[in-house]
């Protein structure tokens, strides 16, 4: 099966996610792609991982997940508040 590389990582991040780990954003492009494919449906909860899709990462290996994304954001001055 020929996937591109934000499919893939987006299916990990779904293996990741269905294990328990934190994740970043899921592409919601790569997702439906996904989708299509039988390997990730969209519930109430969010993307998920399908068996199929489960037993496809397992075949390929499963990468360690990556860190999660940490934005900073800048403190509000007291005269903003």
């Amino acid at each position: 099966m020929k996937m591109s590389k934000g499919e893939r990582l987006a299916l990990q991040n779904l293996a990741d996610k269905e294990a328990g780990h934190a994740v970043g954003w899921i592409n919601i492009a790569a997702a439906q792609a996904l989708t299509a494919l039988g390997l990730a449906r969209r519930s109430r909860e969010g993307w998920e991982i399908t068996q199929e899709g489960a037993l496809l990462v397992e075949k390929q290996g499963r990468a360690a997940p990556p860190p999660p994304a940490i934005a900073l954001f800048r403190p509000l001055s007291p005269a903003s508040l």
